[in-house]
């Protein structure tokens, strides 16, 4: 293996400042292409997505959910996790497994795996 990971989610509560600070800059240094935070004590998932050199949130979709772009089929609903209704969480990563899009990226990278 070599680079960055590609995704990096972390849980923070105390944490906070080091996460969305020191730990963001040294993300980006590295190209992590994804970042997600839940800050518990806050409420709040930030979805950050490496674009032109610089995070960008991602906000949810029109349905509440936010999609990777990284890994077709990620499917988080924050509201529910935040809420800990871990069913509809599970429920809603289920439906991303299921779409279109993941079933084109596992396709995608089994070939090429496979050559």
């Amino acid at each position: 293996m070599e680079g960055a990971p590609e995704l990096i989610v972390e849980v923070a509560a105390s944490s906070v400042r080091l996460d969305l600070g020191a730990k963001k800059s040294a993300y980006l240094h590295n190209g992590v292409r994804e970042y997600v935070v839940w800050r518990v004590l806050d409420g709040e998932i930030d979805w950050l997505c490496l674009r032109d050199g610089r995070y960008e949130r991602l906000p949810p979709d029109e349905d509440g959910i936010h999609r990777s772009e990284v890994f077709p089929g990620l499917w988080l609903d924050p509201a529910a996790l935040v809420h800990g209704d871990l069913l509809r969480v599970h429920e809603t990563l289920a439906q991303g497994l299921e779409s279109p899009e993941h079933l084109a990226f596992v396709e995608r990278i089994t070939a090429a795996r496979n050559v």
